[in-house]
């Protein structure tokens, strides 16, 4: 447990739009309103926004000390305590931004690694959280900023890399590489449950979206996971598998894996890859998509590009466009090859998801009446070896069989058919 302050953080949003060519990295008012729910969700009180636009970022205090010097006006006016910036800043520049406005400072990848410390549950979450903190506050610790020594003191602060905080260099690197081979480790263990399931011949389906687009709901909505499901960006962190068996009588493995978001901190990204992992060896994606969101494509390019960054291009993937059930969903023309079009909050389009899904799963069976003659009887122990003999019946024409084959017994046996 962490000790954090009960009284609200009360903070200002500060960004810088330099009219980048990629608008998913720049400041704009989308990410000024998701970086606003950021600060709600790690428990602070927004007070009001300033956004500077500049040709590029001034290397000393990112948007000019005259633009600081109204952000410190304005905390003064409204009694903000913590600076909260929408771009990844140097430990120099946060250094003299607290210096000039007399205020705490962090960034927008500190915001999500402190959601993340107080999201994480199971022990290579909190690791993976550790580490990722660490990595970033290393390079920081020569600027010397205050926030660093606000032990528990409030946002940006939590979480277990925060006591390693006030420890020289080299103690950080040393827990560093400790923490690597911890995680690594565990990786090797989830590679081995992955290889098992494998030679079983699991088909397995990974969960991936935006943050807050219904993953952890849909999950409780096909197997009864009783997972946390809350309307809050990263309401759950940790990875979550559930068996889900399929109209064939399939045995499959849905997992739940961490949203995404745009601007994503690379060290989060980089510790969590053996979570992410679950998601490059999945058979399938399902790509969760909210609907009813004004910012749906700009959140289908974040997920698509981070996908692709993690090798999953050439997999199938299956777009689950969900809360179609909200005021907000328009309906639209299904742009992407595969595409349904569901609410996992009503149930509404599940039938048609579980048919998109059996049908990219691997090993697909499908139902079979034979009359095998009795030339060829050892079929029926290939099929009851290798499919699922429903019902066997010997008569003077041969042996009636019904089964449930995959593709390879179909088309090996599709001469019997009756």
């Amino acid at each position: 447990m962490y000790e954090n302050k009960s009284e609200k953080e009360r903070v200002i949003l500060v960004g810088a739009h330099r009219s980048l060519l990629n608008h998913l990295e720049d400041t704009t008012e989308e990410s000024m309103h998701e970086l606003a729910q950021l600060a709600e969700t790690a428990g602070a009180e927004v007070l009001g926004e300033i956004v500077q636009n500049r040709d590029a970022a001034d290397k000393a205090t990112f948007i000019g000390e005259g633009k600081l010097l109204e952000v410190k006006e304005m905390a003064e006016n409204l009694g903000a305590n913590l600076l909260i910036f929408d771009d990844e800043l140097t430990g120099s520049q946060l250094k003299n931004i607290e210096k000039i406005t007399e205020c705490s400072v962090i960034d927008r990848s500190a915001l999500i690694l402190d959601i993340f410390a107080g999201r994480a549950l199971s022990g290579e979450g909190k690791l993976q959280v550790e580490l990722a903190q660490l990595k970033y506050n290393l390079p920081r610790l020569t600027g010397g900023y205050a926030s660093l020594s606000r032990l528990g003191g409030g946002i940006g602060t939590r979480g277990p890399g925060e006591t390693k905080l006030e420890s020289d260099r080299r103690h950080i690197r040393s827990r560093i590489q400790a923490l690597e081979k911890e995680i690594e480790e565990l990786s090797r263990h989830r590679e081995l449950l992955r290889n098992r399931r494998k030679k079983n011949e699991v088909p397995t389906a990974a969960l991936v979206g935006y943050t807050n687009a219904g993953k952890s709901t849909l999950l409780n909505a096909l197997t009864d996971a009783g997972v946390l499901a809350e309307n809050m960006l990263f309401a759950t962190l940790d990875p979550t598998v559930r068996a889900l068996t399929m109209e064939d009588g399939r045995e499959a493995l849905l997992i739940d894996t961490v949203g995404f978001i745009r601007k994503l901190p690379h060290h989060l990204i980089e510790a969590f890859k053996s979570t992410l992992e679950e998601a490059v060896t999945a058979d399938v994606l399902l790509h969760v998509i909210d609907a009813s969101s004004p910012e749906m494509e700009n959140q289908i390019l974040v997920v698509n590009n981070l996908l692709r960054s993690l090798g999953c291009e050439d997999k199938p993937i299956l777009s689950v466009f969900n809360k179609c059930d909200e005021a907000g969903f328009t309906p639209r023309p299904p742009h992407p090859e595969r595409a349904v079009y569901i609410s996992a909050k009503t149930g509404d389009g599940i039938d048609e998801l579980l048919a998109a899904l059996d049908d990219l799963l691997p090993g697909k069976r499908r139902k079979m009446e034979l009359l095998i003659p009795y030339t060829d009887g050892g079929a029926v122990n290939v099929l009851r070896t290798d499919g699922e003999l429903l019902s066997e019946e010997y008569t003077a024409e041969g042996i009636e069989v019904t089964c449930m084959a995959d593709a390879a017994l179909y088309a090996n046996y599709k001469k019997y058919l009756k």
